[in-house]
């Protein structure tokens, strides 16, 4: 028998007592105990819980018929259909956790440890009043898991994974971490798909907007730098879903994030390797897989270690591509960018890189999260194709004046590209410039 009781409340409906019914506690004996009993109900009906959840609830609705203990009203209580959803979310989707995970405020969800969970909204950190078990924790990772067919354990400490709605998982388990598991969960919270929109969101201005089009649709070399949470993807995608619909688009992540319009659009990622050591398939064999697929367009999603030498390499054979990177300014990005393909081998060396990335990187595009949460861009920049002395020679194209993306008046290399697709240069350049 489950160790709960009913009663009938003053106001006519159903009460449960339970032990811990603050909010922000650990799920109380009641609910605990009636998770046990419908996973035994349900195990005993070969259902899944995964597969059916009409199952749980009828099965979470038939224990709660049956119990036969009855406390007073004066003891603490609860509604019984909250009881009811408190269960229902221990047994299907992802716990206590999953309240957050539809909430469209939150961005982004991270456990240091049980009893320190955090959210962040409009790029805000908050604490949360959930407290959960290490065991609690461990439960949701395996079962956020599951769909993804990637794994964590002492051999493989860290893991990057795609949850079913798009978000994107991370966790760290000790002894790397000093005592508890690491979980993060990011969210892909886009609020639009299209430069319009983010243009309405104050993120760019309007002629920004319209030469970044411009750029993707005249199949110049994008760089999109900035922090972690700075609004990358979210620009990317808007970029990627400005293309021709023609494009054929091949992207490669480590693990699916981007969403895109594209009707031709193929999305690879990398995978782990197996148990037995076998299997993995980096960034670098993606970006090498994906020139065989008649590509018009290659996207990196975000480009860390010795795969940009790839990208360059592509770059290099005339293939329109775009990446991200993490950098604090449209000049760091390209350094970084002649940094990580020396990371390939010690025969790569800069006398090849950096003329290389001069010649073939068009366009960097700078964005950052502010204290306050938002998002802008902040640079969009040139690289004229000229190395002299070491340096590689950019020009600013929009910068920042008084807290507002405006023309410099300058003019990007490569302006034949631009003309030979149908655009104007000197019209969208001149319709907000710096003063």
């Amino acid at each position: 028998m489950i160790a709960f009781a009913l009663v009938f409340s003053v106001n006519e409906s159903w009460v449960i007592h339970t032990k811990k019914a603050i909010p922000g506690e650990l799920m109380s004996d009641v609910v605990a105990d009636l998770v046990e009993q419908v996973r035994h109900r349900v195990r005993m009906n070969d259902s899944s819980l995964q597969i059916n959840n009409v199952v749980i609830e009828h099965a979470i609705e038939d224990a709660i018929a049956e119990s036969k203990v009855f406390v007073t009203a004066s003891e603490l209580t609860q509604p019984a259909n909250q009881t009811k959803e408190q269960a229902l979310l221990q047994l299907s989707g992802l716990g206590q956790l999953q309240p957050f995970l539809d909430d469209p405020t939150v961005e982004e969800i991270w456990i240091n440890e049980p009893s320190r969970i955090f959210v962040a909204r409009n790029g805000i950190a908050q604490l949360t009043n959930l407290i959960l078990t290490e065991l609690q924790v461990r439960t949701l990772v395996e079962r956020m898991l599951t769909s993804s067919g990637r794994r964590v354990d002492l051999a493989n400490p860290f893991v990057d994974a795609t949850l079913e709605d798009g978000s994107r998982l991370h966790v760290a388990i000790p002894d790397i971490t000093r005592k508890f598991w690491a979980v993060n969960i990011r969210k892909f919270v886009m609020g639009s798909k299209s430069l319009n929109g983010l243009v309405k969101a104050s993120m760019l201005t309007r002629s920004a907007a319209d030469f970044l089009t411009a750029c993707v649709m005249s199949g110049l070399n994008i760089v999109v730098a900035g922090a972690t949470q700075a609004g990358k993807t979210t620009l990317m995608n808007a970029l990627l879903n400005s293309a021709r619909s023609s494009d054929r688009v091949i992207t490669c992540e480590e693990v699916f994030e981007l969403q895109l319009d594209s009707p031709d659009w193929i999305a690879l990622q990398t995978r782990q390797e197996s148990l037995e050591g076998t299997g993995d398939i980096s960034l670098r064999r993606l970006i090498k897989e994906a020139l065989r697929m008649r590509p018009s367009r290659l996207i990196v999603g975000e480009v860390r270690q010795e795969e940009c030498l790839d990208l360059l390499v592509a770059m290099n054979a005339g293939m329109p591509a775009m990446c991200s990177i993490h950098a604090n300014s449209a000049e760091q990005a390209i350094e970084k960018m002649c940094l990580l393909p020396m990371l390939a081998g010690s025969n790569v060396s800069a006398e090849f890189v950096k003329p290389t990335v001069a010649s073939v990187v068009d366009i960097v595009v700078h964005l950052s999260m502010n204290s306050a949460g938002v998002r802008k861009v902040q640079q969009i920049v040139s690289v004229t194709g000229r190395f002299e002395n070491n340096s590689i020679e950019t020009i600013d194209l929009f910068s920042i004046t008084g807290n507002e993306l405006l023309a410099t008046g300058h003019y990007p290399a490569k302006s034949e590209k631009f003309r030979s697709n149908g655009f104007d240069l000197e019209k969208i350049l001149s319709s907000q410039t710096c003063q």
